[in-house]
Formats: structure tokens, C-alpha cells, sequence
């Protein structure tokens, strides 16, 4: 139960009791600040804990926005003010200090928090009001704008992300909202949304592994509600501010495991009807992730870059500035929506070649199109980036114990263009000596140790360079296309199905790693890299198995390693994810 200490004399005919009441708390009255801290020093320290003028007059979701969103420690409108038990301690000391100045007393304890250090959340209220009226003309003004606005159409429409594609916000948002509100009313969480949503994308794809026309056609149905609940389960957190961290993990991984499953049951389907497309398959799982890891990367590197402007960002906004424009560059780049939308339809009137056929022209063309203009930012912008920026970069490129122990000291003087250009060089020659060697040809073995060479070099100075983004999306592509090239090249029944399991439990990690630096948390812990050998000991084992193991038993080395990866990595990052201090992720949102 959270508390709200009501402050002054209480208004007569005021529907704020039954308002807060309504919105989960314990109202206590207070007349003065010193009867205020009497009530808030037997309030428990773990309950959230709010302070209200008995003048307020505003819109109940005002209220709700001030005192019950769970992602800021402090939060404030006029008139009212809370905190959770992280800046209890700081609303104590507010307190204890003598109430000086004027205006409603919640004001003057939200300032003076926010004076002593702890940051305050002053959410945007639009139409909505909150006031607290100085007398009764005010006040019959303020109530009269109260009902001016339906704060429940306000509420259902900031349920909704204010930037997202095309066929996302103009097909499924309309009316996904009022499924939001729906579930909110029966009292369902987004997380069980999200787990839904979940199921219904694997049951879609166990209809497409069926290889029939009609577990096609109910494939690609399913997955287009597996969409619509995707889009609900954060209408549903906005709609009714039920964020968490468990939310946060489970919405950030599921979309991912949702795609590649579906990927794998149309490979199976295809393989029922004599068509082999794991390799297919792989392709797009490997394309999509090191798209993602683009978009990952240039968002760490220029997350708090200084002269943060180029000629391309300026032609960008200027773009941006005529709305048909914004919808064509949105959709060229087939976000998710757009995609899952193609990828249902062909699912149902197709075959899985013709889908991933369409899925790896679409999805290389956008990958194309927004890689060109971020390396044209880059190179046109004079950004000064941050050690942070620089340490998220190194996360992210994933080095395991080889490239660490034979990288060079850091900082240590190299070319702005260095790192990128030791990347590209070590990539070029693991996936071009994979694809050009005979499988288990022992001078790829060679290849491997340069690589490993290449990309300890490449991470050996701090990642502050304009293209240093690039790097990790670069080991990614080596990584993945290594064990792609390898697999297809045994030419044995269930090597490339391995291979997709392996990158997959592979990519997972790379996800998860991300999440936690978004976060703030940090990349997961020396060790779990270093247990899983980084992607530059991945490379190396991978490519001695196939130099000593026949054939017949590449796929099941390759499926004892996807295992014992996905293990180490799934343990961890559950034991992260549901700890308490693990960070929560909300509404970051993933156009692509």
C-alpha cells in the first residue's frame, strides 16, 4: 500500500480523496508541515510515499502520471510530489528543514529535493490540468478545464509510442489501444501480454514447420496477432504506468526469439517439401542482428557526443520537416512492423524461399541505406566522444581472453581510422578464407589466429574515432558469416541447422549485452565473455573443429557448443534480469 499525506484544509465537495484512493493510496490529512512530518515519520521507509495539497484540482491520470509511475525515484506536478523508497531519505531531510517562501507545500518540497541532488520527474501534462487555484474563481476556472478534457482519451492516446512505423501506427495502434485498455480493465500485466504474444509467434511457427499450405496461411494470421499483442503489451505499461524490470528484459528479448523462431519454422516447413533454406535462414538471422547491432553501436557512440551536429543530421531534420517524407524513410528501412506485415503475407500466399528471398533484398537495402547515412554523419560531424561512449563501444565488441591478452596497450598512439580499419582487415580475411578454402583446410586455422591478431589490435586504443562504431557490428558480421560459410561448406544433413542454433544462442548474448549497457548497468561480468571465449575465441574453435573433426561430426560439435553457450549465457542473464538492481529499459522502442 503506498501513502499520500494530504496537506492543508480540506476543500468541501473535492473529489481528490476518492481520487487517490482510487489510484491505490492510503490517504492521511495533514493541516500544516509539522503535522506532515509527524504522518511521514510513521510511514514505512520501503512504501512509496506521497504529499498532496488538499487544493489540487486536476485530471485523475495528472495524478496518476505524478504519484505511481514506477521508473523515476521523484516525480511532481503542481500541487503534488512522491518519491520511492530510493529518495525517502531525501524527501526526510525536505521535511525536517522549515517550510520557507510560498505556493502549495508539495511545491516547495519537490524544489527542495531536487536542491539537494536527487532528480526530479516533471512529466509533460499536455491538455491535461493541474493546478492548485489561490481562490474560488480560480478554482471554478480550473474545473471548468478539468472538464473541457477527457483525460481518458488523453490517456489512450499517450498509450501509444509517438514515433513508430508506418504500418504500426496507422494498422494496428487505432485499435490495439483499446485492447491495451481491455487487458488494464481485467486486470492482465503487460508482461503476460508479452508472454502471449510470445506463444502465439512460436505456435506460428510450428504451423509453418508443417510445410502445408494451411499451416502457411495460419502461420502468417498468427503472426500478424503475435504483432498486435506485441504492440499492446506497451500500450498496456503506458496506458496503466505498469513498467518493470522483468517487463523490460522480457520485451527486449522476445521480439528477437519470436523472428528467428518463426525463421526456423519456415526452414523446417521448407524441408518437408524437399527445399533447403537453413542457409536462408541464417542469412537473414545473421543480416537482422548485425542491422541491429549498427543501430546499437551508433546510438552508444554519439549517446552523449559533444558538437553533436553534421551537415547530414541538418539535411535529416530538414526532411523530417515534410511529414510524407518522414513516413517514406521510415518505411524504406522495413522496420518491424513493416517487416513481420511482409513476412505474414508471403508466409500464407508464398514459399519460405520467395520470404527470405524478399527478406534479405528488403532488409540489405535498408541496412544499406541508414549504415550510409551514420558513416556520412560521422565523417561530416566534429563530435568529441566520451570514455563512456568508448567503453560502450569495447563492451559491445565482445573480446574474449585471446584478442585481450594480445592487444596492445591501450591508448597508445594510432590512427584516428585505425580500429575500424583493423576490424574490416581481420574480417575480410576470416570470411574470405572461409569461403575460399576447402573445408578443413588447415591454413584456415592460420587465418583464425590473424584474426584474432586483427581484433585484439583493432580494441588495443580507446574507440573515440568517427567510424569506431563500426567495429563491433564488424565482429558480429566475421562471427556470424564464419560459422555460416563453415556449416554450408560441410555439405552434412544438420550442419546448417546447427550453425542457426549456435549463432542464435550467440546473438542472444550480443542482445543481452546491449540491454544491460542501455541500461546503465554495464556489459554482463568478465567472466561469462571470457567462459564463452568472446567472439574472437568463438572464431578460432569453430574453425579448428571443422580443420580436425570429419564431416559427419561438424554439425554435432557445432550443436554441443550452441548448447553450452546458450546455457552459460540464458543462467546468467536470467539471474541479472529478475535481481533488483538490474536496470529497466522502458520505451527505448526499436524501429528496425
Amino acid at each position: 500500500m503506498s501513502t499520500v499525506i494530504l496537506t492543508g484544509l480540506p476543500v468541501p465537495g473535492s473529489p481528490l480523496n476518492d481520487d487517490l484512493r482510487s489510484l491505490g493510496f492510503d490517504v492521511r490529512p495533514a493541516t500544516g508541515p509539522d503535522e506532515a512530518a509527524t504522518v511521514l515519520a510513521g510511514v514505512p521507509a520501503g512504501q512509496r510515499v506521497a504529499v498532496v495539497d488538499s487544493g489540487f484540482v486536476g485530471h485523475v491520470h495528472a495524478l496518476r502520471l505524478a504519484l505511481t509511475d514506477p521508473r523515476f525515484d521523484a516525480c511532481a506536478v503542481t500541487g503534488a510530489f512522491a518519491v520511492q523508497p530510493a529518495a525517502r531519505a531525501a524527501l526526510d531531510e525536505a521535511v525536517a528543514v522549515p517550510a520557507d517562501g510560498s505556493g502549495p507545500y508539495a511545491d516547495r518540497l519537490a524544489a527542495a529535493v531536487e536542491a539537494g541532488g536527487t532528480a526530479v520527474q516533471r512529466p509533460e501534462l499536455g491538455s491535461l490540468v493541474a493546478a492548485v487555484p489561490a481562490d474560488g474563481a480560480e478554482r471554478e476556472a480550473a474545473t471548468a478545464a478539468v472538464a473541457a478534457v477527457d483525460d481518458e482519451a488523453v490517456r489512450l492516446r499517450s498509450a501509444v509510442k509517438s514515433r513508430d512505423g508506418f504500418f504500426t501506427t496507422f494498422f494496428i495502434s487505432p485499435y490495439s489501444r483499446y485492447i491495451a485498455r481491455w487487458c488494464a480493465r481485467r486486470g492482465l500485466t503487460p508482461n503476460q501480454v508479452t508472454t502471449a504474444s510470445l506463444v502465439t509467434a512460436l505456435i506460428a511457427a510450428g504451423c509453418a514447420a508443417t510445410g502445408e499450405r494451411w499451416g502457411y496461411v495460419t502461420a502468417g494470421v498468427l503472426l500478424l496477432v503475435s504483432f498486435v499483442l506485441d504492440c499492446t503489451d506497451g500500450q498496456l505499461a503506458r496506458y496503466s504506468l505498469q513498467y518493470s524490470t522483468m517487463g523490460a528484459w522480457l520485451d527486449a528479448t522476445f521480439d528477437r526469439a519470436k523472428e528467428y523462431s518463426f525463421y526456423a519454422g519456415l526452414a523446417l516447413g521448407a524441408a518437408r517439401t524437399g527445399d533447403d533454406v537453413w542457409g536462408l535462414a541464417l542469412g537473414a538471422m545473421i543480416l537482422m542482428t548485425c542491422r541491429h547491432v549498427v543501430d546499437f553501436s551508433f546510438n552508444e557512440a554519439n549517446h552523449d557526443a559533444t558538437a553533436n551536429t553534421s551537415p547530414t543530421a541538418a539535411l535529416s531534420d530538414r526532411l523530417d520537416s515534410v511529414g510524407w517524407t518522414v513516413w517514406v524513410r521510415r518505411m524504406i528501412i522495413l522496420p518491424i512492423g513493416e517487416r513481420w506485415a511482409m513476412i505474414a503475407v508471403l508466409t500464407a500466399f508464398t514459399t519460405p524461399r520467395i520470404v527470405f528471398y524478399a527478406l534479405l533484398v528488403g532488409c540489405a537495402f535498408g541496412a544499406l541505406y541508414t549504415t550510409a547515412g551514420r558513416v556520412l554523419r560521422s565523417l561530416t560531424r566534429k563530435a568529441k566522444r566520451t570514455d563512456r561512449a568508448a567503453q560502450a563501444l569495447a563492451d559491445l565488441a565482445d573480446s574474449g581472453p585471446l584478442a585481450s591478452l594480445l592487444a596492445s596497450p591501450p591508448d597508445r598512439a594510432l590512427a584516428a581510422s585505425a580500429s575500424v580499419g583493423l576490424a574490416v582487415v581481420g574480417s575480410v580475411l576470416i570470411v574470405g578464407g572461409a569461403a575460399r578454402l576447402a573445408f578443413g583446410d588447415p591454413w584456415l586455422i592460420g587465418t583464425a589466429a590473424a584474426y584474432v591478431i586483427f581484433s585484439g589490435a583493432a580494441v588495443s586504443r580507446r574507440l573515440k574515432g568517427p567510424l569506431d562504431w563500426l567495429v563491433p557490428p564488424l565482429f558480429r558480421f566475421a562471427e556470424y558469416t564464419t560459422v555460416l560459410v563453415l556449416a554450408a561448406k560441410a555439405d552434412v544433413p544438420g550442419a546448417l541447422p546447427a550453425a542457426f542454433g549456435l549463432v542464435a544462442a550467440v546473438a542472444y548474448h550480443h542482445y543481452d549485452t546491449v540491454y544491460r549497457i542501455r541500461g546503465g548497468s554495464g556489459a554482463p561480468p568478465r567472466w561469462l565473455v571470457w567462459t564463452i571465449g568472446g567472439h574472437d575465441g568463438r572464431v578460432l574453435l569453430t574453425v579448428v573443429l571443422a580443420a580436425v573433426l570429419a564431416r559427419d561430426a561438424f554439425p554435432v560439435a557445432l550443436t554441443v557448443l550452441a548448447v553450452l553457450v546458450a546455457l552459460v549465457v540464458l543462467v546468467e542473464s536470467i539471474r541479472f534480469w529478475v535481481s533488483s538492481g538490474a536496470p529497466a529499459v522502458h520505451d527505448e522502442g526499436e524501429p528496425a
